[in-house]
C-alpha cells in the first residue's frame, strides 16, 4: 500500500474565475464555495473601503495560475 503525498497548493483557478481568479482559487483550497468567498470579499470591501480590492489586484500578480 502506496501512501501518496499530495502538497495542496494555492492557485488560481481557471474554473468559475470572475475577474482573476482569486476568490474561486480561496474557495478550492480551503473548501469552500467561491460565492461565499465572493461575498466575503464584497463584505470586506464594504467596510475598508477599497483596500481589499487593492490586496486583490496584489494576489492576482502572487498566486500562481493552475
Amino acid at each position: 500500500n502506496i501512501k501518496m503525498n499530495t502538497i495542496k497548493r494555492l492557485t488560481r483557478s481557471r474554473d468559475g474565475r470572475m475577474i482573476g481568479g482569486v476568490c474561486a482559487g480561496i474557495g478550492e483550497y480551503i473548501g469552500l464555495d467561491p460565492t461565499v468567498v465572493r461575498i466575503i470579499f464584497v463584505l470586506l470591501s464594504i467596510g475598508a473601503i477599497g483596500t481589499p480590492i487593492v490586496i486583490y489586484f496584489i494576489l492576482c500578480l502572487i498566486i500562481p495560475e493552475s
